[in-house]
């Protein structure tokens, strides 16, 4: 290190911002040298705190930058981040109207916390429509169907105008996540997509919420671990380690589809 450069300087100065990616018309996929750009900034990223990142984020791509969360315990732990960073930056939570009581409170209490309104994205249609529509509700016999319709769709017009998007996903949290970058290109949402906390632990998050005291939703203690819509999470049971198996118990389903590499069900 120079003498008179910082930490964070150096940071900075090896993270410059990526106007090739920044500037892509929306729907263009980026070039083969755009991607390894991206790759790049990921790799530096690694080393990175969270707080880094998000800076990263909000530098490279603020007011264009937005962050979507169901109020997990890692969205908790980003927008306690975000509040001291960025209150600015767009917040959504993509509300398929049968989200818990306890979800759609903890929306309240960190808005009171950290004075960050997370807006709520809704379907086109109302439960009680979708359903009708579907013969009854749709999430028992096609809950893929059911996530693409109230999610998946939903992020897709949220996200209009976007440049970037950030995330609470970590990677030991299911096959799927893995091996995601810290800063790649999402394919399904024409977005650069940006993880802070991919290369955390379950712990690191839990160790962050109880030192700083940050909300967070009451059902994790109540044997929730992971939350989603009320029909399709339980409680998990005595010797169960995965965190996601109260998610769709019972059949092969894993993710609602939003960090998945395929696109299906279409349109």
């Amino acid at each position: 290190m120079q003498v008179g450069e910082t930490r964070a300087t150096r940071f900075r100065m090896q993270t410059q911002p990526m106007n090739t990616v920044v500037e892509l018309p929306r729907g263009v996929d980026p070039t083969p040298e755009q991607l390894e750009l991206l790759a790049e900034h990921s790799r530096r990223l690694e080393t990175a705190t969270p707080p880094e990142i998000i800076r990263w984020a909000v530098e490279n791509f603020h007011p264009k930058l937005t962050m979507a969360t169901a109020f997990g315990p890692e969205g908790c732990v980003i927008l306690h981040m975000l509040g001291s960073i960025d209150r600015t930056v767009p917040v959504f939570n993509l509300d398929t109207g049968y989200q818990f009581a306890e979800t759609l409170e903890l929306r309240d209490r960190i808005a009171a916390r950290y004075g960050i309104e997370v807006e709520m994205k809704q379907p086109d249609t109302t439960v009680a429509e979708y359903e009708a529509l579907h013969g009854g509700p749709l999430y028992k016999t096609n809950p893929d169907q059911c996530c693409f319709d109230r999610k998946v769709k939903v992020l897709r017009q949220a996200a209009l105008g976007m440049h970037a998007w950030m995330s609470g996903i970590r990677r030991d949290q299911s096959p799927d996540r893995a091996k995601a970058p810290i800063v790649g290109w999402d394919k399904k949402f024409k977005l650069v997509k940006i993880s802070p906390l991919a290369n955390w632990t379950k712990k690191e998050v839990w160790k962050l919420i109880t030192d700083e005291d940050i909300p967070y939703n009451p059902l994790h203690d109540q044997g929730y671990p992971s939350i989603g819509c009320w029909p399709c999470t339980r409680a998990v049971m005595f010797g169960e380690e995965d965190e996601r198996a109260g998610r769709w118990s019972g059949t092969a389903k894993t993710e609602c589809g939003l960090h998945t590499l395929d696109d299906s069900p279409k349109d």
